[in-house]
């Protein structure tokens, strides 16, 4: 997870970023675990590939 996203992200870093987040995400959903912190964390991690791609007009 990335510690900080702000508006000034810099797109050229996108790729690798987006990366490490779906593998973030794919584990953490891959744990089956349900409690709040994970969900928590899950949700963050969508939050931020959406930030991501909005920011970077990425289409997926």
């Amino acid at each position: 997870m990335l510690n900080n996203l702000e508006s000034n992200y810099d797109c050229a870093r996108a790729g690798d970023d987006l990366h490490q987040l779906k593998q973030e995400l794919a584990s953490l959903r891959g744990l089956g675990a349900e409690d709040q912190e994970t969900q928590e964390k899950i949700n963050r991690i969508e939050n931020q590939i959406s930030f991501i791609m909005n920011k970077c007009d990425i289409n997926q």
